[in-house]
């Protein structure tokens, strides 16, 4: 494979870029190092140039929330013809993110296309609005589906394979390449009895949204402190969301208790969490949960909500973390793990071995097996496990 174009609404330094954004960009810049020509078609935030280059790949932006889309469709048929933003892109695939809503790029593409779903959004369309939301579900949930009947799927775990599965797509075209983590950053002190704060400290590390439910982390802390009068909560993140979380604080009584962090450097980031007893992810849905694996690098289990899907592969219950089904059973499980330091050291333990597996490199690799078995004209199914890199040989399960 000599070049790959990567379709998504967001890049990783608009305001509201989280995970899935990180995840493409990753693999890009893992892909362009080992010489494959990347592009990445991205809409337009304040501040943000029309083009740059980053981390070895060339960044095209065009629209916005909304116009992202048509703009991008746009150039992708205008550079067939030699003209427009990317006259000079000539991939051999493009992966197309469906974030809710797809590119599309089927429709006007000369080329194979592959569709990035991290996860259905179901649960998180009412946030849109009641006609928006209506919308949105029946594009992810009906049109998408029949409109790529013939594309490779990629997804970041197995519970969301299943989830594309119920939309009607066929299981022997979901490839399934989880998340990689990065390394800790060499100045940053890996999280240890050394590191550990002295009183009780929580941690959510997420950007601030609605269906990522920080509430129920609020309450947590606020029914904790009777028991655990010192108990503290990192919240580090951010997002439009911010300031009814301000609010809730307030309402609860826990100023006190609770520190917003907004968004911090990586170091700063690694700080935090090698501070923390317990990692605490509320979403109510998750393709993955990178934030798992980078708390569990410093040793720290996480306890999160099983009906979220992603998170009951990222998680393994009962030996890395706790997955629970509801708020009060999270705050159960939670001060169940400050009050047995043996036991959340040991899910720690095995949660920093478990994180040890992943990493960008090997989802690159992953990602670009994918791609060119798909260029090739060949589907793939099931975990893809890179067998060596440069995309010669994929092994799947």
């Amino acid at each position: 494979m000599r070049e790959v174009l990567l379709l998504c609404w967001r890049d990783t330094g608009h305001p509201l870029g989280g995970g899935s954004e990180r995840y493409l960009e990753e693999v890009g810049a893992a892909l362009a190092a080992k010489g494959v020509r990347v592009t990445l078609r991205t809409s337009r935030y304040r501040g943000s140039a029309r083009s740059e280059h980053r981390d070895g790949m060339f960044i095209s932006r065009g629209g916005g929330r909304l116009t992202v889309y048509p703009r991008a469709l746009l150039a992708i048929l205008a550079a067939r013809f030699g003209f427009g933003p990317l006259k000079s892109v000539k991939p051999d695939v493009i992966i197309d993110t469906q974030n809710g809503v797809p590119f599309f790029a089927r429709l006007v593409a000369a080329v194979p296309v592959i569709l990035l779903v991290h996860h259905c959004h179901r649960e998180q369309w009412p946030v849109a609005g009641r006609l928006l939301s209506h919308l949105g579900w029946w594009i992810e949930s009906w049109l998408s589906p029949r409109v790529h009947r013939g594309n490779q799927y990629l997804t970041v775990s197995l519970p969301s394979a299943e989830e594309l599965t119920t939309l009607g797509v066929d299981s022997h075209r979901i490839a399934v390449v989880r998340a990689g983590a990065d390394a800790i950053p060499a100045q940053t002190k890996i999280g240890s009895a050394l590191t550990r704060a002295e009183s009780p400290r929580l941690c959510v590390l997420s950007r601030l949204v609605p269906h990522k439910q920080i509430e129920d982390a609020l309450h947590a802390v606020a029914s904790l402190r009777h028991t655990y009068p010192d108990v503290q909560l990192d919240v580090i993140g951010d997002g439009w969301w911010m300031q009814p979380l301000r609010d809730a604080v307030h309402e609860l009584g826990i100023e006190g208790s609770v520190t917003f962090h907004g968004h911090v450097t990586e170091e700063r980031k690694h700080e935090l969490l090698s501070r923390s007893w317990v990692h605490v992810m509320p979403s109510r849905k998750e393709g993955w949960g990178l934030a798992v694996i980078e708390a569990a690098q410093h040793g720290v289990p996480t306890v999160g909500y099983g009906t979220s899907k992603g998170l009951t592969d990222s998680i393994i219950d009962g030996v890395t973390g706790h997955l629970v089904s509801s708020p009060a059973e999270l705050t159960a499980a939670v001060g169940e793990l400050l009050a047995d330091p043996s036991q959340r050291l040991l899910m720690g333990e095995k949660a920093r071995i478990r994180a040890g597996e992943f990493s960008w490199e090997l989802c690159a690799d992953g990602v670009g097996e994918v791609a060119a078995s798909v260029a090739d004209g060949r589907h793939l199914a099931g975990i893809v496990t890179p067998v060596h890199s440069h995309f010669g040989t994929a092994r799947t399960a």
